[in-house]
């Protein structure tokens, strides 16, 4: 039976077990899991943070990482700025940027999530404010979310992937893994 990984990537990790760079060596997976055989299913950015399944069996970690199925994603983003009711309607109607249009993402304005402290933390400017959403996606374009933001006049600061499907980072610290059965949520 195939076997999960659900791994919460610290910031400036690479979403990967090895780096090609030899100048300047990036922190990769292998500093954190010693587990033959399983491999990220799907992407997560260097300069994002949070959950990243891996799976040991590649049928189940195409299917999770396909588009076509539209297993939502789920966002903690920290943006520049306040974001008005028009600016989420434009994100829920879906953005059109550079590639083509985004489907329509479920959007809103939420409390600070007091999450772990990051390292290096984020960039503060005291004259312009921030806030806190929840986006949630079914698809996984190449830096989706950081792009749709900054369609809408509010660029990311911090970008938190809480959720992929029914799994969360409920109960895991950064740098933390737990195994989980492959049981794909069929939606």
């Amino acid at each position: 039976m195939a076997a999960l990984i659900l791994f919460n990537k610290p910031f400036r990790v690479l979403a990967q077990f090895t780096d090609e760079r030899t100048a300047a060596p990036r922190r990769t997976l292998a500093e954190f899991i010693d587990r033959p055989g399983f491999y990220p299913a799907g992407r997560l950015d260097y300069e994002s943070e949070g959950l990243l399944v891996l799976c040991d069996d590649g049928k189940m970690q195409a299917r999770i990482a396909d588009p076509r199925f539209k297993l939502p994603k789920t966002y903690l983003v920290q943006v520049e700025g306040e974001p008005d009711r028009a600016s989420l309607d434009r994100l829920r109607c879906g953005i059109e940027l550079k590639d083509g249009r985004t489907r329509p993402a479920d959007a809103e304005t939420i409390t600070d999530p007091c999450l772990w402290r990051r390292d290096p933390p984020i960039r503060v400017r005291k004259t312009v404010a921030d806030s806190w959403l929840r986006i949630t996606i079914s698809e996984g374009r190449n830096r989706q979310v950081r792009r749709m933001t900054a369609a809408i006049g509010h660029p990311t600061l911090r970008l938190v992937r809480w959720s992929v499907g029914d799994w969360t980072l409920d109960g895991l610290g950064v740098g933390e893994w737990r195994t989980v059965a492959a049981t794909l949520p069929l939606r």
